[in-house]
Parts: C-alpha cells; structure tokens; sequence
C-alpha cells in the first residue's frame, strides 16, 4: 500500500470541500474523522461552516483525551469514537445529511444496493440505527452496535447516514455510492417499478475480468497530449456536475485508427491527472496501467464506428433512473433532445460486460446514446465536447421528463415535427 503522504487536516479538509460542493451537506451539518496509526481522531469542528473550512479548523483528540485546535471537537465525536473502539479496521468516517439518504432515514427505511453492481460492492453491508438524541452516548452505542454487526454503511433514523472505510477516500466512495443509489431509487420510483438486480446478475458484473498485453508506446504525440488534457478537464467537469461518480464509469477519446485514452480502473474520477490515463492501441495497454474493465466496450465500438471519436459510460441520476425501470425515455419531447440524441435504444443488463463485441450494436451515427438496464448510459460523439454536451442533454431530458410527470401528462412531439426536424438539421 502506498505511503499516505497527505496531513489528516488536508484530507478532511478537502473532502468536506468535496461534500458541500456537491450539495450533499449543509453549511452546519455532518462531520467527518480519521484515526490515524498513533490512535488520535482528527475531525471537523464544531459550528464552523463547512463551505469554508481550513485546515487549521480541523480538532485532533489524542487518545489520552487531549484535544488539539482552536475550537471543539464536533458535537458529534463520540458516535466516531465509538465506531473506532467496534471496528479496528475502520480508519476513517463520514456523516452528513444528504438529502436522498435523509429521505430514507425519515421513511425508516435503507436503500436496496443491489441497484447496481458498483453499489452493492462499494457500499458494503447496509445497516439502520435507532434514533437516539444527536451528540449522546446512547446514539454512540446504537451505531457501533451497527458496525460491530458488519455494517459498513448505516442510516441513522430520522437524521442521516455514516459510513466507515478503510481511509477517508474509501468512506467518501462508500457516502457518494449510497447516496446515488438512493437518489436513483427515489427517481426512479417516480417512473414505475424499480428493478434489482439478482445475485448472479451482480456475480456477472464482480467477476469480468480484463486481461491486455502491454506494448511500448513510446514519445506521446501532440495529439495524445491534448486529448488527455481535454479528456481530464471534461471528467472532472462531469463529476461535478453529477453526471459522474468517482467510482463508476468510463471516458475515453480516439487518438488514431486503433488507438484511444481511456480512464483507468479504481481510482477516483475527479483526481485524474493526464498521466493516469490509460493509452490503448491495437487491443494492447499502456505498461503500468490498469485500463477501465470497459475497455473492450470501448474496443469494439471504435473498430465498428469509425466516425467515434469519444465514449462515455456515465451514470447521471435522472437517466440512470430510467435505466433502473421499464419506463420508455422518450426523446421525441423537446426538439434539441431529439436532434442531440435520436432515439435512444435500452441495452439488457450485462452486454457491456460480455467480450463479444454485441454492445457496439447498439448504437450508430442514427442513434448515438443507449440506455444500459441497471447501468446508467452510454454516449458517443465526434468529440470529447460532442460526446459530453449529449450526456447533458441527456441528464436534463430525463430530469425534465421525470418533472414533468409530477404535473401532467407527458407530451410527445408527432411525427411530422419530427420529421421536419430531420429535414431542418439533416439528421442521419
């Protein structure tokens, strides 16, 4: 395992940035922790805003109680504390109060991860603690007997979520997946019958396997060069716009006839660099590099479409919805939807994972997005900004036409508009 090179103040710091930019905390609420090897907690403060947190703001509590910092530990710190003293493993937790996962909390209720693959994977065993008074020793108690039963992600009853890890990255995955794993099912539900996924469709998915010779590449062209730059700056555009997550999906760009950058495997989205992407050329990988477990996905398209010049697997909550039901998404309801899109095929659950090469038909210059059952789309383009400006449309088509069923009927343009629209635009 690497070297943890960056101070705990720096990572909670950064990460409570991460949360409350993506509108998943409030200015006062959640906290987050990190024992380190010596057994000190260090953790946020109490009332200071998250939205502007340093890191000379973050408490570090020695473990002979001593309290290092300019304000209080959380209100909260004794509920960390206690999931430290049940669980040894456990180096890192995060609380918040995103709003999904509040719905269940309120409900009663935990989300069903067996959504998606990534999900039920990231987020470990699912658990639920009793309401006890926020800051108490009783809700202490009541979490840690959640994690001392395996738990590793835990609604709290009328209040929130916690999630443990093995390093504040890891418990930081674990909050996002089962965040969006609750805003998908509440969207989704808006649509119809949500589907789950069985066992052996989830064994499916945990057990593809990629296995690419590696080759040389030599000196990286100007071309290359650009590309993963652009390649970057898009996938972090995305994560923050929440059409990506950080453990899920892939992006990748045409560099020459069969060659592409890809996004590499296990590791977070938003903190790619160009030198983390992975460079693919005749079926064989970048030395020292793990490319997406989507690659061969990736592969076959490129080599059936030669007018591809971009790919995204993406999972934006409201299309994603759409993925997790028998609900129609239906372009045909506002012109630049359809002009952008077409019509959008729906792929069954695990063609992408399949080595056949079968996913590529599923999308041409006619119809250039699918929806994947149970995971999330996929979009191709002439371009990195061409691929990602139709995931945009996409998201807010589906967000517009989930809205719209909480008004009325949803209308659909008739056929001779659309007709017109092909003739106007030229569309294949």
């Amino acid at each position: 395992m690497p070297r943890q090179l960056i101070h705990p103040r720096d990572e909670i710091m950064q990460t409570m940035q991460r949360i409350y930019r993506y509108r998943m905390t409030t200015t006062s609420g959640g906290n987050l922790s990190i024992r380190d090897d010596s057994g000190a907690i260090w953790i946020s403060p109490a009332r200071v805003d998250k939205g502007n947190l340093t890191r000379d703001d973050i408490v570090c509590v020695r473990p002979d109680g001593t309290v290092e910092g300019r304000h209080p530990a959380s209100s909260e710190f004794p509920f960390h504390q206690a999931i430290y003293a049940a669980r040894p493993d456990i180096r890192a937790v995060v609380h918040a109060h995103p709003v999904a996962l509040v719905a269940f909390s309120i409900c009663r209720k935990t989300p069903d991860t067996h959504l998606f693959h990534q999900a039920h994977s990231v987020c470990g065993q699912v658990g639920f603690a009793p309401y006890a008074l926020p800051g108490s020793s009783q809700l202490g108690k009541n979490i840690a007997e959640s994690f001392q039963a395996g738990c590793d992600s835990v609604i709290l009853e009328n209040h929130g979520v916690v999630v443990g890890g093995e390093s504040l990255s890891h418990a930081f995955q674990r909050f996002e997946a089962f965040e969006f794993a609750a805003k998908t099912i509440v969207k989704g539900r808006q649509l119809g019958e949500v589907r789950y996924l069985s066992e052996a469709q989830l064994e499916q998915a945990h057990n593809r396997s990629v296995a690419l010779d590696s080759f040389d590449p030599g000196p990286a062209s100007t071309t290359e060069i650009e590309l993963r730059r652009l390649l970057c700056e898009f996938i972090r555009r995305g994560c923050r716009q929440r059409l990506l997550i950080s453990t899920e999906g892939s992006f990748s760009a045409r560099v020459g006839d069969d060659s592409f950058v890809i996004t590499p495997t296990q590791q977070d989205r938003e903190t790619l660099g160009i030198e983390d992407l992975v460079l693919i050329e005749g079926g064989r990988r970048e030395p020292g590099k793990k490319a997406s477990r989507a690659v061969l996905a990736h592969l076959a398209i490129y080599r059936q479409h030669p007018h591809v010049q971009a790919i995204a697997f993406a999972h934006p909550v409201n299309a994603t919805a759409f993925s997790v039901t028998e609900s129609t998404f239906d372009t045909r309801t506002i012109p630049e939807s359809y002009v952008f899109l077409r019509d959008v095929h729906r792929v069954p659950y695990g063609v992408q994972y399949e080595n056949d090469g079968r996913i590529a038909s599923f999308i041409s210059a006619a119809s250039p997005a699918a929806i994947l059952e149970n995971d999330g789309v996929l979009i191709t383009g002439s371009s990195i900004l061409d691929t990602f400006d139709r995931l945009e449309v996409l998201e807010s088509t589906a967000e517009a036409v989930i809205n719209a069923r909480a008004i009325g009927t949803v209308s659909s343009m008739p056929e001779a508009v659309i007709d017109e629209l092909r003739a106007a635009f030229k569309l294949p």
